[in-house]
């Protein structure tokens, strides 16, 4: 369905300068707030509950004093972050840490990545939509003396969907893990280099 706006100074004051206009669909019973201007009823015709109400977001001066109130960002200084792209871990033996990431944990080789074009052996698994680069470098890290429990140390967080199905491919496999000692449902472990992989479930 559309709905048609003719003109903005229709609906408002000719002195009030619009930064933003929005559509909404609200319920009838919903109270009237400060900002709701103006109800276009969405069918007369046929006893609807439902209304379109247009909002004003800010005016000219309400925006200025909401920036001041704000936290501001710097434009020269923002150079654009998206997402995470991809999280390096080291390891020592490639084809031992493949067979941990893809053949226990069921991650995919990104065959795209360049793998032949770098000084060390490697390997690109997908995480969803970003990745995990296996390097086959020497490991600055102690292999020992680490926490227990994962999440004191480094870490990488990997979303799951059911920790539970997770523990039993890991117990079954024989690997230990520590569950998250805030209660939620995640589990903390590692691979075969000892780097920690927290797994949380949404």
């Amino acid at each position: 369905m559309a709905v048609h706006l003719s003109s903005s100074s229709t609906l408002l004051p000719s002195t009030t300068k619009l930064n933003h206009v929005s559509i909404c669909p609200v319920s009838v019973n919903i109270p009237a707030r400060k900002n709701i201007i103006g109800k276009v009823p969405v069918n007369r015709n046929r006893n609807a509950h439902r209304h379109f109400v247009l909002t004003k977001a800010k005016t000219s001066l309400e925006a200025d004093l909401h920036e001041k109130d704000s936290v501001t960002t710097d434009d020269e200084n923002d150079f654009g972050v998206v997402n995470l792209h991809h999280v390096g871990i080291l390891c020592e033996n490639l084809e031992r840490s493949l067979d941990f990431y893809q053949n226990l944990l069921g991650l995919k080789i990104n065959e795209a990545r360049p793998h032949d074009k770098l000084p060390y052996r490697g390997a690109w698994l997908w995480v969803g939509s970003e990745m995990i680069h296996l390097m086959e470098l020497p490991n600055p890290d102690p292999p020992t003396g680490r926490p227990e429990h994962g999440g004191r140390d480094r870490h990488t967080c990997i979303a799951i969907r059911d920790v539970s199905k997770l523990k039993t491919i890991l117990d079954k496999a024989g690997i230990p893990y520590t569950l998250s000692r805030s209660g939620r449902p995640a589990l903390f472990t590692r691979d075969p280099d000892t780097n920690a992989l927290e797994f949380t479930q949404i």
